[in-house]
């Protein structure tokens, strides 16, 4: 069927559908790179088009309105997948703990050693005292604690780009104090 005849005919037609999903389902096997994952995309963008027809003007381009919902859907889609965990299988866990338990993983260290590689030495922690609040709260957080940005984020309530350039800061007065406190210590150096 060619686009001239597609024009005169309703949008909503039949076999003006049946063209459009033959467009739309190449670009959905693009988008999701599976056949199966394609046919449910394109499906789920006629759903959604035909929900809200009311929206469509006639005259305008079908494909291209229908194409750009069929985005939305991908982009989506995509957005929600990426704030899922990833799923681990049972294998995969099981290994990762017998690794641990072999004494071989990362927290295999007894609880004091553990403790003793993570006390602060006193300097480090006259210097910490000596910065502002808010720089030694993303200081600690971030290099104590080991904690990303948007963690610190939602637990301290400020921004990210706050929270970077706070960091920033502390880490530059802390290096500068421990610098200073460090050439105080030893003259000759």
């Amino acid at each position: 069927m060619t686009a001239a005849t597609l024009s005169c005919r309703p949008a909503w037609a039949d076999d003006v559908l049946r063209a459009c999903a033959a467009r739309l389902y190449p670009a959905a096997v693009r988008m999701t790179g599976t056949a199966p994952d394609a046919e449910d995309l394109v499906q789920e963008t006629f759903a959604k088009a035909l929900a809200a027809s009311a929206q469509f003007r006639p005259g305008t381009n079908l494909n291209a309105w229908l194409y750009r919902i069929m985005t939305n859907i991908y982009i989506s889609g995509y957005r929600t997948r990426q704030r899922q965990p990833p799923l681990v299988s049972g294998d995969a866990a099981r290994w990762q703990l017998d690794f641990v338990r072999s004494g071989h993983g990362p927290d295999s260290r007894s609880a004091e050693d553990q403790v003793i590689a993570h006390a602060l030495n006193a300097d480090i922690v006259t210097a910490m005292r000596a910065l502002p609040a808010r720089h030694r709260v993303t200081v600690y957080l971030s290099d104590v604690q080991g904690l990303g940005y948007r963690q610190i984020s939602d637990l301290t309530g400020m921004p990210v780009g706050t929270v970077k350039s706070s960091l920033h800061r502390g880490r530059t007065r802390l290096r500068a104090q421990l610098l200073t406190m460090y050439q105080e210590s030893n003259p000759a150096a």
